[in-house]
C-alpha cells in the first residue's frame, strides 16, 4: 500500500497521457492500416488541433467547444489536404511517402510558428475542470479524469464505428480488397480521403483535449509523432483495443516509469519497439519476401558472373570472350588495358565535380568553405544510406546512430590527445563498424517499412543514449572545446577553414573511392543481385543473410568517417548533429541524387546543407520551411534523382528513385554517367521493376 500510495499520481497520470497517445495514434493507425499512408506530418496534425484550440478557448465551456470544433475542423481539412498530397505517390511505396510528409510538417510547423509564435502557448480551460478532486487521499486535476473518461469513450465509439456500421466495412474494405469495394459502387479513392481526414480529425480532437496536458509549442509535434509510432508498432494495425493497450503501456513507461526506474525509461520505448519489430520479421518469411519474387525474372548470379567471363550479350548479339580472337586481331595488351569510352563517360561527372570542389576555397568566403566542409561529412552519411537503401534495398532511418559514434569517438579521442586525423578517422571507422555489427542482425531480416521502423528505433535509442550518458557526451550541452586535429603526425592544429576544407576534402576523396571499387567489384554486383532476386540468390545457395550484414558494417564503418568528418570541420558536438532530422536529411540527399547514385547523394548533400545554413541565412527563421519545400519538391519533380533526369532521354520508365516497398522490388539504377549502380540495363525497365537478368545457374557451377 505505501508503494501504491508513493507512486498513485504518477500512475494515474501515465493512464491519462496514454490515452492521450491513443487518441492521436488511432488516427496514424487508421491512416497507415487502411489508406496505406506513411504520415510522419501527423504530429504537426495534432499541433494544428492544439494550436488552434488553445487560441479560441477562452476559459469558459462555450470557448472549450468552439476550440474543440475548430482544432478538429481544421486537422480534418489538412488531413484531407494531405489525401491529395500523397495519391500521385500510391505506386511509389512508403518511402516516398515518408519523406512527402516529413517536409509538410517542416512547412506546416513554420507556418504555425510563424502565425502562433515560437513560445508555448497557454491553455484556458473551465473553472470546474480547473480544479482538484481528491482520488484515494490524493489531490489530483479534475481535467485529467475528465479527459480519461472522454478517451475511454472515443475508443468504445470508434471500435462500434468500425467493427458494426456501413461505413466501418466500407473502411475495412478498403484495406483489404478496393478491387471489390470499387465493385460495391464504392469509391476507393473518397474512402482514402475519407480515412484520412478522419485521422486528422482525431489528431486535431487530441491536440485540443490534451493541450492543458501536453502544452502546445515547438518539439511537441515531433514527440508526439514519435510516441505515437511506439504505440502503433506495439498495438499493430488490427485492433483498436491492442492500440488502446499498448497506448497506456507507454504512457505509464513514461510517467510512472521516470518516477521508478529513471535511469531505464528512456530507453525502454524505443527497445520495445524494436524488440517487437524484430521479433515479427523473425517470424515472417526470410526473404524471397521483400526483394523479389519468383516472378520477377531469372536469377541474377548467372548473369554477373557471365559478364565477369567476358560473355555478356551485348546490343548487336553475342560478344565473343578476347581468349577466341585470332591473334591478328587482338589489341595490343596494353591498350586493352585503358579505359574505354563508357569508361569515361560514366567517370566525368565524378572528374567534373572533384575540379568543382578542388576549386572551392579560391572561390567562397571562409564561412561558406566551413560549410562546404560539413556538406561533405554529410555527404559520407548519404553514401552509407546509397549503400543500404540503393543496392541493399535496406531503406534506413537511423544511419546516423553510427554517424554518431564515430563523431563522439572523434570526440573523446582529441579530448585524450589523439589528435592526429588518420587514426582518428581509422579508430572512429572502427568503432562505428562494431556498433553496426552489433545491432546489423535486427536490421538485415526485415524488409520495406519494417526497417525503415527498426533502424528509426536504433537511432532514437543512440539518441537516448547520447543525452544520458554525458560524461561520454556531455549530454544535451554536447562537446566543446578539445584540441584541434592535426592532419599528419607532427604537424599543427588545424584551425584555418580552408585548411579544415582540404582535409575534409582528401577524406572524402579517399572514402569515396573505395566505396566506388567495392560497389564495382564483384562482391558489389553480388549485393545488387541480392537486392534483385533475393529469393533466387538463396534458393542457389548464396548466404544472403552474411552479404547483408556486410553491407551494413561496411556502411555504417562510412558513417563513422563522416561522422569523425563532421567534428573536425564544426570543432563542436550536439545531439542535434546526430539526431532524427539528420537522418531524414541524408535519405532526402539519397533520393535527390537517385538511391544507386554514390555522386548524387554528394550532390544532394550539398543542396540540404546550401538551403539549411547558405540560402536560409537571407530569410532567418525560415530554415525548415526551406528545406520542406525541398523535400515536396524532391519527391514531385525527382522521383528518380539526378540519375533520372540523366536517363531520361531515353524515355523509359527505368527508376533510381526509392525502393518501393509495397512490391518488394527496388527502383532499377539509372543510365550510366551519373547513376553509379553495376549493371545498368541498356533499355530501361518497367517503371517500378528490377532489370530482368537471365536464366538461374546453382552457386558453385560456371554458367554456360
Amino acid at each position: 500500500m505505501e508503494l501504491l500510495d508513493a507512486h498513485l499520481v504518477p500512475a494515474v497520470d501515465g493512464v491519462a497521457f496514454g490515452l492521450l497517445l491513443f487518441v492521436v495514434a488511432a488516427g496514424l493507425s487508421l491512416a497507415f492500416g487502411t489508406a496505406g499512408v506513411l504520415n510522419l506530418s501527423h504530429g504537426m496534425l495534432y499541433a494544428i488541433g492544439a494550436y488552434t484550440g488553445a487560441e479560441l478557448s477562452d476559459g469558459t465551456w462555450g470557448g472549450l467547444a468552439l476550440g474543440l470544433a475548430g482544432g478538429t475542423a481544421a486537422a480534418c481539412v489538412a488531413g484531407a489536404g494531405l489525401s491529395a498530397a500523397t495519391a500521385p505517390l500510391a505506386r511509389r511505396g512508403h518511402l516516398a511517402q515518408a519523406l512527402l510528409t516529413f517536409g509538410l510538417a517542416l512547412i506546416g510547423g513554420d507556418l504555425l510558428i510563424q502565425f502562433f509564435g515560437a513560445d508555448e502557448l497557454p491553455v484556458h480551460v473551465t473553472e470546474v475542470l480547473d480544479s482538484s478532486v481528491t482520488l484515494l487521499g490524493h489531490r489530483y486535476p479534475a481535467y485529467r479524469l475528465c479527459f480519461i473518461v472522454m478517451a475511454v469513450l472515443l475508443a468504445a465509439f470508434g471500435t462500434w464505428v468500425l467493427t458494426r456500421t456501413r461505413m466501418g466495412a466500407a473502411v475495412r474494405a478498403a484495406a483489404d480488397d478496393p478491387q471489390m469495394l470499387a465493385a460495391t459502387g464504392h469509391s476507393p479513392r473518397a474512402v482514402h480521403t475519407g480515412v484520412l481526414a478522419a485521422a486528422g480529425a482525431l489528431a486535431g480532437a487530441a491536440g485540443v483535449l490534451g493541450a492543458p496536458i501536453i502544452g502546445p509549442g515547438p518539439g511537441t509535434s515531433e514527440n508526439v509523432l514519435m510516441l505515437s509510432l511506439v504505440v502503433v508498432v506495439l498495438g499493430g494495425l488490427r485492433s483498436l483495443w491492442a492500440t488502446f493497450a499498448a497506448a497506456v503501456a507507454v504512457g505509464e513507461v513514461q510517467t510512472l516509469g521516470v518516477s521508478v526506474a529513471p535511469e531505464l525509461a528512456p530507453y525502454l520505448l524505443f527497445a520495445a519497439m524494436a524488440a517487437v519489430l524484430v521479433l515479427r520479421s523473425r517470424f515472417a518469411e526470410p526473404a524471397g519476401a521483400g526483394h523479389g519474387s519468383e516472378a520477377s525474372g531469372p536469377h541474377p548470379v548467372a548473369r554477373l558472373r557471365s559478364r565477369l567471363a567476358g560473355r555478356l550479350p551485348g546490343p548487336k548479339g553475342p560478344s565473343v570472350g578476347l581468349d577466341r580472337l585470332p591473334r591478328r586481331k587482338r589489341a595490343p595488351a596494353w591498350l586493352a588495358r585503358l579505359p574505354g569510352r563508357a569508361a569515361w563517360w560514366q567517370a566525368a561527372p565524378l572528374l567534373v565535380l572533384l575540379g568543382v570542389l578542388i576549386a572551392l576555397p579560391a572561390l567562397l568566403d571562409a564561412y561558406s568553405i566551413s560549410l562546404a566542409g560539413s556538406a561533405l561529412a554529410l555527404g559520407l552519411l548519404a553514401v552509407s544510406v546509397t549503400v543500404l537503401t540503393g543496392y541493399a534495398g535496406l531503406p534506413t532511418l537511423g544511419q546516423t546512430a553510427p554517424f554518431a559514434v564515430g563523431a563522439y569517438a572523434t570526440a573523446n579521442l582529441a579530448d585524450a590527445g589523439w589528435t592526429v586525423g588518420p587514426v582518428q578517422i581509422v579508430l572512429s571507422a572502427l568503432a562505428a563498424a562494431v556498433f553496426a555489427a552489433v545491432v546489423g542482425p535486427a536490421v538485415i531480416r526485415a524488409r520495406g517499412t519494417t526497417v525503415l521502423m527498426i533502424t528509426l528505433a536504433i537511432g532514437e535509442l543512440t539518441g537516448a543514449v547520447v543525452n544520458q550518458l554525458k560524461s561520454v557526451t556531455g549530454g544535451a550541452d554536447g562537446l566543446v572545446g578539445f584540441p584541434a586535429t592535426q592532419a599528419l603526425w607532427g604537424g599543427e592544429g588545424m584551425l584555418e577553414e580552408s585548411e579544415l576544407y582540404n582535409y575534409a576534402l582528401v577524406v572524402a576523396v579517399v572514402a569515396v573511392a573505395l566505396t566506388l571499387l567495392v560497389l564495382r567489384s564483384p562482391a558489389g554486383k553480388l549485393l545488387t543481385g541480392t537486392r534483385g532476386a533475393e529469393a533466387r540468390m538463396r534458393a542457389s545457395g548464396h548466404p544472403v543473410g552474411r552479404y547483408l550484414l556486410v553491407a551494413h558494417i561496411c556502411a555504417g564503418a562510412l558513417a563513422g568517417v563522416g561522422g569523425s568528418l563532421m567534428v573536425t570541420v564544426q570543432q563542436y558536438l550536439s545531439p542535434a548533429d546526430v539526431g532524427f532530422e539528420i537522418a531524414a536529411f541524408a535519405l532526402l540527399a539519397v533520393v535527390i541524387g537517385g538511391t544507386t547514385s554514390v555522386i548524387g547523394a554528394l550532390l544532394g548533400a550539398g543542396l540540404i546543407v546550401a538551403t539549411r545554413d547558405w540560402v536560409a541565412g537571407s530569410w532567418p527563421g525560415h530554415g525548415p520551411l526551406l528545406l520542406g519545400v525541398l523535400f515536396v519538391a524532391t519527391v514531385y519533380v525527382l522521383p528518380r534523382g539526378l540519375a533520372g533526369l540523366r536517363g531520361g532521354a531515353s524515355g523509359g520508365g527505368g527508376q533510381s528513385g526509392p525502393p518501393s516497398d509495397t512490391t518488394g522490388a527496388p527502383g532499377t539504377p539509372g543510365a550510366p554517367g551519373l547513376s553509379d549502380a553495376p549493371d545498368a540495363p541498356d533499355a530501361p525497365e518497367a517503371e517500378g521493376q528490377p532489370p530482368t537478368p537471365p536464366a538461374p545457374t546453382p552457386a558453385g557451377k560456371a554458367s554456360p
